[in-house]
């Protein structure tokens, strides 16, 4: 799929999601350990709530998309006390790259240190960021994708982590944890 197309079918996408959220027992985010939040596309008007309701210092943002519309951008999340680090990927099909899940999972485990909270998004928050959160449980634990990916859906059953996904965080867990899975 074609950039140009995830970029069509955005909007009617993120509306479902939406709808979702609000007619099932779907949520707009999940917290996966003390660190790492995974969720759905940040709306503006939540930013209030997610720094607040999370009782974390400081929150920190990696987003694989993002929106001028509905969004707060670099701007207004500094106003609010949030850092970010942006990782582009494709919507719906796209994987994040090799050199993105290290960067993300290295952004999370300083967080981690701090004593802080990272919230890890893209636009349902079930393929593309389950993929870094993944990566990131992996590297925290060395777990395999598999066990990784299995913990993810314990906490947020809608997670669908796909086969090239799921192929780029075996090729991390061997390189993190020196084994194939």
């Amino acid at each position: 799929m074609s950039g140009a197309l995830a970029r069509l079918l955005f909007y009617p996408t993120l509306a479902y999601n939406v709808v979702l959220e609000k007619v099932t027992s779907r949520r707009w985010f999940d917290r996966v350990d003390q660190t790492v939040i995974l969720g759905a596309l940040p709306f503006r008007s939540m930013t209030t709530q997610l720094v607040e309701t999370q009782n974390v210092e400081r929150h920190h943002i990696m987003r694989m998309y993002e929106t001028k519309i509905f969004c707060c951008w670099l701007q207004e999340w500094q106003a609010a006390g949030v850092e970010q680090l942006r990782l582009s990927t494709v919507d719906l099909v796209g994987v994040p790259s090799l050199e993105n899940l290290h960067r993300g999972v290295e952004f999370a485990l300083q967080h981690r240190e701090r004593g802080t909270s990272v919230y890890v998004h893209c636009k349902a928050g079930r393929s593309r960021s389950a993929t870094l959160a993944a990566a990131y449980l992996i590297r925290l634990h060395c777990w395999t994708p598999e066990e990784a990916c299995q913990k993810l859906a314990s906490v947020r059953p809608h997670v669908l982590v796909r086969s090239a996904q799921l192929e780029m965080l075996r090729t991390y867990h061997q390189q993190v944890c020196g084994q194939s899975s």
